[in-house]
């Protein structure tokens, strides 16, 4: 009996990522004991060319679109997912290592080095801000080993917490009161309970908010119709301005609207009449949009975008495995060795979650993103005059300026 339960044990590891707005300045009591307290973190050599690696991840996240298309709106965080991904890899060896830098499109070392470099050079102020938290959950059990290799490279590269408790009711308190905080209270659980079976949460939380460069007056909203896919009109408001930043390619027009100093933007792109989304995206590749970001067009765009606020969540286990991530969710073949161990056991991937949430209005926009990974044991304007209407399904994004990566991408196929 007792080796049937070490066998069954499960090690759960949750990453979380979410994306809300103005993180909490309230200081956070957790009553677990800190094992990095003291411990000097090791200093990581930045990235002097990001562009790889951002068009690696934009790629990526197109493909997780272009697998997550269906009638309904879909909206990814392509950070959250690859920061889900990349702490985990830390733990990976042998062909499960292989597989998940071969689906991502860089190897481990340069993907942490990435996420190192892209996080801790985003620009923040008062009326922008995209922030980064992270931290790890070990249950205080005997026969579970982590190693401090694991520890400390989550550690060196994304300046992670690590907590060692008693997995009873006062952590749980503890786990979602730090997501509560660290979202500004969007997401104010993430945990009901905890499982005998769980043993690690790893935990990691991104805050965005942006006010719009300039920002929408009343009489730039006016009614409108928005037509989905199948044909049913819906009543909108369509909020109206003239931006300067064109796009375009073979099946789709579109434009960049700017936040607040320009260092972070919103980039819609409306297919072709007679082009479905699934059609359009499965036609785009990382390196398309990368160049096309790059080389917007200086134009006169009116440009006409819905009011819209969206919920979206989906469990990705099966996705990931369609895109070469096999190995790690096989409870035979995934090699988590670098992670630790727990004795009597096996570990390998059970559910990846993710959900976001996204509203968009006259002032600017905010969203948010969760990801939950569970491992179980066993220029000057051009004569013509642009128009983009969004008044059908389009494709967009949430950009930084500096890398053109989109940490936000999704379809709006309905405005709910």
């Amino acid at each position: 009996m007792k080796r049937k339960r070490l066998l069954s044990l499960l090690v759960s590891i949750l990453l979380l990522c979410a994306i809300a707005f103005n993180i909490s300045s309230c200081v956070l009591n957790v009553s677990a004991e800190n094992l990095l307290d003291g411990i000097e973190r090791g200093s990581v050599k930045p990235l002097d060319d990001m562009t790889e690696g951002s068009v690696a991840i934009t790629d990526f996240a197109l493909r997780m679109l272009r697998g997550s298309i269906s009638e309904e709106n879909v909206l990814l965080s392509p950070l959250s997912i690859v920061l889900c991904l990349a702490m985990a890899e830390n733990g990976t060896a042998g062909n499960t290592r292989a597989e998940m830098e071969e689906m991502i499109g860089l190897d481990t070392d340069t993907l942490n080095r990435y996420l190192y470099t892209y996080v801790n050079s985003l620009p923040n102020s008062d009326k922008y801000k995209l922030s980064v938290a992270n931290s790890i959950w070990i249950r205080d059990v005997a026969g579970f080993d982590v190693k401090d290799s694991f520890l400390q490279v989550n550690a060196d590269h994304f300046d992670s917490a690590v907590y060692k408790a008693a997995f009873d009711r006062q952590t749980l308190n503890d786990i979602n009161n730090w997501v509560n905080i660290n979202t500004d209270g969007m997401i104010p659980k993430v945990l009901e309970t905890i499982s005998d079976e769980e043993i690690m949460y790893l935990i990691n939380a991104l805050a965005f908010e942006a006010e719009w460069a300039s920002k929408y007056e009343k009489y730039n909203v006016t009614d409108g119709i928005f037509t989905t896919e199948s044909g049913v009109e819906q009543n909108v408001e369509m909020m109206h301005s003239t931006e300067g930043r064109y796009l375009l390619d073979d099946n789709a027009k579109g434009f960049i609207k700017y936040y607040k100093d320009y260092k972070y933007a919103f980039a819609a792109l409306l297919p072709n009449e007679g082009v479905s989304i699934a059609e359009y995206i499965s036609s785009l590749s990382g390196e398309d949009i990368n160049s096309m970001l790059h080389n917007a067009e200086g134009a006169t765009v009116e440009v006409a975008i819905p009011k819209f606020k969206t919920e979206y969540s989906s469990e990705l286990s099966k996705l990931l495995a369609e895109l070469g991530m096999t190995d790690a969710f096989n409870p035979e073949l995934a090699d988590f060795s670098e992670l630790g161990s727990v004795e009597g056991g096996h570990l390998y991937v059970g559910k990846v979650i993710h959900k976001t949430y996204i509203e968009l209005g006259e002032q600017g926009t905010r969203a948010g993103a969760v990801t939950s990974m569970g491992l179980c044991g066993s220029a000057g304007p051009p004569d013509e005059i642009k128009t983009v209407t969004l008044d059908r399904p389009f494709v967009y994004m949430l950009i930084d300026c500096e890398n053109n990566l989109p940490f936000f991408i999704g379809a709006q196929m309905e405005i709910k």
